[in-house]
């Protein structure tokens, strides 16, 4: 499925599942012991497939094996909207791509990502001439600020302000596409942002409150008063079984799982 061919552009969730994923290591409740595929949950990623190549979501720790999945050959450029271990520790499996792309993979974050991703893999910036240089990810960093919105192969992304627990982090807006995973609290300039869309992707991790994440029905109330023709949950813990909830859920809010796509 390398680059979308087609005019219209094409969402993919390369994974939906919590920092622990699922199934959750040491647990065997029924949710993780499920033989349905839409209980395995990868940690959160997404790829945008559009007419000048793939934008990534985040760099998950599955990174590799969420693309294999997908079976999506070429990321052509990545945005991050935070600098969290299950959003940012698969950065390594960026390095194959440059040699495909010709050039260095073009990374759009906040600031405080790339101060992090630099304290990370020190070994990328080393700037040294040992061979092993060259088989380390080549990065072209470009700034997001707060609400300034930017282009990415012909997109116009613009970056929403969200809140996870303390830390601010970014959702995303594409036309009339969002994507907001890790949040508890949109901020009362952000949600202006939110309004009129088509498709809302919210994060619900499980049914009771989380001090960093929208519970089931805190996020149900976020679809409420954004009245998106359709939403999908993401960034789900073990404690949401895909089938049973979604039997629970309102017609235009579904339960997303690793592969779900939808042309926008």
């Amino acid at each position: 499925m390398g680059v979308a061919m087609a005019a219209s552009r094409r969402f993919v969730f390369l994974g939906t599942g919590t920092s622990t994923g699922v199934p959750s290591l040491g647990c065997h409740c029924e949710v993780c012991t499920s033989t349905d595929p839409r209980n395995r949950r990868y940690r959160c990623a997404a790829v945008i497939e559009t007419p000048r190549g793939n934008i990534l979501i985040d760099t998950p720790p599955d990174l590799r094996t969420e693309l294999l999945q997908a079976k999506i050959d070429l990321i052509h450029s990545v945005i991050y909207t935070h600098y969290h271990a299950d959003h940012l520790f698969g950065l390594d499996d960026l390095r194959q791509f440059p040699k495909h792309i010709g050039g260095a993979m073009p990374v759009w974050c906040a600031e405080d990502v790339e101060t992090v991703i630099r304290r990370t893999f020190p070994y990328i910036f080393s700037g040294n001439n040992d061979p092993a240089v060259n088989w380390v990810p080549k990065l072209d960093f470009h700034r997001i600020r707060h609400s300034e919105a930017f282009h990415v192969l012909g997109e116009l992304i613009r970056p929403v302000p969200l809140v996870h627990a303390q830390f601010p982090v970014l959702g995303f807006r594409i036309g009339d596409v969002a994507y907001c995973t890790d949040v508890n609290r949109i901020p009362d300039a952000s949600w202006p942002m939110l309004r009129d869309l088509k498709v809302l992707i919210i994060d619900a991790l499980r049914r009771r409150p989380h001090p960093a994440h929208f519970g089931l029905q805190e996020a149900l109330d976020v679809i409420s008063q954004l009245k998106p023709e359709q939403a999908y949950l993401t960034h789900i813990s073990h404690d949401l079984d895909h089938e049973a909830t979604n039997k629970q859920l309102p017609a235009h809010v579904r339960m997303a799982y690793d592969g779900l796509a939808f042309e926008f």
